[in-house]
């Protein structure tokens, strides 16, 4: 009898792939080591010392964001954000708003949750308003900005997020009274995913959360899962930061960014969008870069426009909703973003 069982996948081959799908900032990671150790032996100790001591700097808010992570998974308390999108539009697009900037949302979920949002048929406006805000701020990212780029930072990009959002919904609903933006998803797109389940049923929090095991149980996986993520894409950028403090001449950006006018944030705003890679790894990098003479409002400028329209964002945006929507989308984010430069400069020159 002929032996019809296929062989199995050999063990490296499936461990490559599991590294490659899982963890490739933790390859990213070894392959710059590696890169290092082969290029430039010498500036290995003093990259493992500035990624461990910029790690240890920034453990107490790494912590905050981890707990508040997995309060909000185990409480349920994300499911709020299902009652922003309720009243007058002026009130719907500023709690859009402010739910956008002060909710724990995954990654995963925004995109899922936006769509349902308009399958359900929510007023564009006030979604547009949470699209914008969303990925700008939320509380982890508010301590963790705290811990790098300081208090001042973290209050003036948090006000920004809200009216960005502000703006967004208010030019969308102007465009949408004027007879604009109708049937903004492409064809096919619907409700779906794990955010889209929670506005289509959302439940009340249960704060008293360790009464129930399941949700002690997701409050532990929701900690570690957070704390995987934070830790390998705040290890990555701690690094790059090195390489980029031992490679950049300061004189380069300087001259590059750290010039007065309206040259730098402009700069800093078209390169947020390919460079910004994620938005708790941007943070030390746009810290080392402001150490060695980058504008403060550039640094905003670069923040803000590649957090709301980095490749990966836009080309979620792109595949859900037509063309229109998306170009205005774009429009508001790269605008925005520019303005929200200007006046952090001007704030700081005060």
């Amino acid at each position: 009898m002929t032996d019809q069982t296929l062989p199995r996948p050999r063990l490296w081959a499936s461990a490559w792939a599991y590294i490659w799908r899982k963890e490739r900032v933790w390859l990213a990671c070894a392959l710059i080591v590696s890169a290092i150790a082969l290029l430039d032996p010498a500036q290995l100790a003093p990259s493992f010392d500035k990624v461990t001591a910029s790690l240890l700097s920034v453990a107490p808010f790494l912590a905050a964001s981890i707990l508040i992570a997995a309060w909000a998974g185990a409480t349920g308390a994300d499911n709020l954000i299902a009652k922003a999108f309720t009243g007058a539009p002026a009130m719907m697009i500023a709690m859009g708003a402010l739910a956008g900037g002060l909710s724990p949302f995954c990654s995963c979920g925004v995109i899922p949750l936006i769509a349902a949002f308009l399958a359900m048929g929510v007023p564009l406006a006030p979604v547009m308003a949470f699209w914008l805000a969303s990925p700008l701020m939320d509380p982890s990212m508010f301590a963790l900005t705290t811990g790098v780029l300081g208090l001042e930072f973290a209050i003036a990009k948090t006000l920004i997020a809200l009216g960005m959002g502000v703006l967004g919904g208010t030019v969308v609903h102007m465009v949408v009274r004027a007879g604009g933006l109708a049937a903004p998803l492409r064809e096919g797109i619907g409700n779906g995913g794990c955010g889209g389940a929670k506005a289509r049923n959302p439940k009340p929090p249960v704060w008293a959360f360790w009464h129930e095991p399941a949700r002690l149980t997701k409050f532990r996986t929701e900690g570690t899962r957070t704390f995987l993520f934070l830790l390998k894409w705040m290890s990555l950028a701690f690094l790059l930061e090195s390489l980029m403090l031992a490679y950049i001449p300061a004189e380069m950006v300087t001259q590059t960014l750290g010039g007065a006018g309206l040259a730098p944030i402009g700069i800093a705003t078209l390169v947020g969008v390919p460079a910004y890679f994620n938005g708790y790894a941007a943070l030390p990098l746009i810290g080392g870069l402001m150490d060695q003479g980058m504008l403060g409002g550039a640094g905003m400028a670069f923040l803000v426009a590649g957090g709301v329209t980095s490749l990966p964002a836009a080309i979620a945006v792109w595949a859900l909703v037509k063309l229109r929507v998306f170009a205005l989308y774009i429009a508001i984010s790269l605008g925005g973003a520019f303005a929200s430069g200007l006046l952090f400069q001007f704030w700081l020159t005060l």
